[in-house]
């Protein structure tokens, strides 16, 4: 698989008519969508890829799902079934409605990337650099000198 870095655009547009009429603006994954500035871009994983052969997946969206399944505790297949099925996870990833997803395999051979590609701490580092800009971090512990 190569990468083909894309930019992250819009939610396609029947995807937010029919997000905006089922689904309140409280849901995480739409408030997320709605804050300004992205988590994790294309460009961030092209490391991992080669230049070469089938494009992947957009590596964003699954470091997306990756974070997506922790949250909700999921397994490869229950993961790839909610891109498939949920319209707050295709709201998030910027999916049309009728976008079928992708196999579990792709998320599995996905995190064998990170792993190989000693990025493994890209996901969790990004993601706290990201909520401490946003206020959306607060230390919770104390140290003693």
């Amino acid at each position: 698989m190569s990468l083909h870095p894309q930019l992250i655009g819009p939610v396609p547009e029947e995807t937010a008519r029919v997000a905006r009429l089922a689904l309140s603006k409280e849901n995480l994954y739409v408030r997320r969508r709605e804050e300004p500035g992205t988590i994790y871009e294309d460009e961030q994983f092209a490391a991992l890829f080669p230049h070469r052969g089938r494009p992947a997946e957009a590596p964003w969206r699954l470091a997306l799902v990756c974070i997506m399944r922790y949250i909700e505790g999921l397994s490869d297949r229950q993961e790839a079934s909610a891109v498939r099925c949920r319209l707050d996870w295709k709201y998030l990833l910027g999916l049309e409605l009728s976008d079928p997803g992708f196999d579990f395999s792709v998320l599995t051979e996905f995190r064998a990337r990170l792993v190989q590609g000693q990025a493994e701490r890209l996901l969790l580092d990004r993601l706290l650099e990201c909520c401490k800009q946003r206020g959306w971090r607060k230390r919770t512990w104390k140290t003693t000198d």
